[in-house]
């Protein structure tokens, strides 16, 4: 297994952070994760390089198994507009914004945040920045057509889950990583993947429940 397929797989759901409709992976999560899966990893931070016009650039690379990637994220404010060295102004529809100078504090943070992204490039939580809400190697839960409304979906649509084929395998994986969903939810997800038999639907309440 690669060192991509070995990231990307990890499921990272219960730590991640919401920020008005942005989803957030604190940096020490990332670290751990990754320290667990791939112990050679580590990680430099380079040099914060600083434009009148463009403000602040951080920068850091990461080297997995003999692999570096670097990455870079500008230091920004909480409305995502870059900071500089001095407080100014910009004009919106409600009115002009001040923005503060940076600090050595935003600095450090988009530093942090820059590693999480950095650390993405290997895998680890790609499907966050994707928009997703699933790792690769878990069963798509997604309806096969995104723009039809669940109500009107029909069985013969779905897939049957057998015990033994390859969903199951992966089912049994998406179960057993996120039994603190609950049964209900988890149900409710498999359910609009695949048709499942009562027998099936008994397997799998054991599976949560063990």
């Amino acid at each position: 297994m690669t060192t991509f397929e070995k990231l990307s797989a990890i499921n990272l759901n219960e730590h991640i952070e919401k920020k008005k409709d942005l989803s957030y992976l604190s940096w020490a999560w990332a670290w751990s994760e990754v320290k667990r899966a791939c112990p050679d990893a580590i990680y430099k931070v380079g040099e914060t390089e600083y434009d009148e016009s463009l403000g602040f650039m951080c920068h850091t690379n990461v080297t997995i198994e003999g692999e570096t990637l670097e990455m870079w994220l500008p230091v920004m404010d909480g409305a995502n507009k870059s900071m500089r060295k001095t407080s100014y102004t910009y004009s919106t529809r409600y009115g002009d914004k001040q923005v503060e100078a940076a600090t050595t504090f935003d600095i450090n943070k988009t530093i942090m945040r820059c590693l999480v992204k950095n650390l993405a490039m290997f895998g680890l939580g790609l499907y966050i920045f994707a928009g997703e809400d699933l790792p690769e190697g878990e069963p798509d839960v997604k309806p096969t057509a995104p723009s039809q409304p669940l109500k009107e979906m029909k069985s013969d649509t779905l897939a049957e889950l057998k015990k033994g084929d390859a969903n199951w395998d992966n089912v049994i994986k998406y179960v057993t990583a996120n039994k603190s969903l609950g049964l209900e939810k988890i149900g409710q997800q498999l359910n609009r993947k695949y048709k499942m038999t009562p027998a099936i639907k008994k397997e799998i309440a054991n599976l949560i429940n063990a």
